[in-house]
């Protein structure tokens, strides 16, 4: 049975140019803007509501201080509400919890961030659709395994530090606790099987589970902080150091985050330095 209009389909799938099955794609060192993001909002159990916000700056190696005034400014209440001011490269999501009341309704904030000359605005709001909890941050945006999942996730405690120059580096220590979950997942041992041109081996089971680690990131300051680790620091005896540099006097802002490889936490210092 002929299907009416079916070969003038067929004709035009035939002859529809192709489009590449990945589109090049420009890297920038610097020079780009940062992108506000909304990431959702969480129900705190006293009624009120925290809107979760992140960040892309897409640059891929130039860091961006950005103070709170009209190139940074977050609406109503603003410019100032505690937002970050310093932009690390790339993706950087969950960083910034704003409490709003329980009777927030239909309200919204905007976050407003200006760079090299593009304004971007992220708007915050309580639509159910955008609903998400603590334990979706805590996991960096993985699904939520519920209220069965046994494991919690660390706590961590940053020791408190001396004055600090911009002449010499400043050490910081985090303790960290940790209730052993998850546990590391026992390894298969390599199979081998035997075939005309010799043994195969499976290794999909073989790399080593995460370890608890914390890592350092910059959340606001001046000018750049150096640490001399980036990346996660392995936890040895519920202690991880490091050590970080300040290139020039004022108020910093940093942020450790210690994970057990499934779930994470966060605790945030205020330097000053002379």
């Amino acid at each position: 049975m002929r299907v009416p209009g079916l070969s003038t389909v067929v004709f035009l799938l035939a002859f529809t140019p192709q489009l590449p099955t990945e589109l090049p794609q420009i890297r920038f060192n610097s020079g780009q803007n940062v992108v506000p993001y909304f990431e959702g909002w969480i129900r705190n159990p006293d009624g009120t509501f925290d809107l979760v916000f992140g960040y892309f700056n897409r640059n891929w190696k130039e860091e961006l201080v950005i103070e709170p005034g009209p190139d940074n400014n977050v609406q109503p209440g603003g410019p100032n509400a505690g937002q970050p001011t310093y932009f690390l490269p790339r993706r950087q999501r969950w960083l910034y919890r704003l409490r709003v009341p329980a009777d927030f309704g239909t309200k919204e904030i905007v976050w407003t961030l200006t760079a090299r000359g593009r304004t971007e605005r992220a708007y915050g709001n309580l639509q159910a659709a955008q609903e998400i909890n603590d334990r979706v941050v805590m996991s960096n945006g993985n699904l939520d395994p519920g209220e069965g999942d046994p494991n919690e996730p660390p706590s961590v405690k940053i020791a408190p530090i001396q004055s600090v120059t911009t002449a010499a580096t400043v050490s910081l220590s985090a303790t960290v606790v940790d209730d052993g979950l998850p546990k590391p997942r026992a390894s298969r041992a390599p199979r081998g099987s035997s075939s005309g041109f010799g043994a195969q081996v499976d290794r999909a089971d073989s790399a080593p589970p995460k370890a608890l680690s914390v890592t350092w990131l910059q959340y606001g300051g001046p000018a750049k902080a150096t640490f001399d680790h980036v990346g996660p620091i392995p936890v040895t005896n519920g202690q991880a150091t490091t050590g970080v540099r300040f290139s020039q006097a004022g108020t910093y802002h940093l942020r450790v985050i210690a994970s057990d490889g499934a779930l994470s936490t966060t605790s945030d210092m205020i330097v000053e330095v002379k």
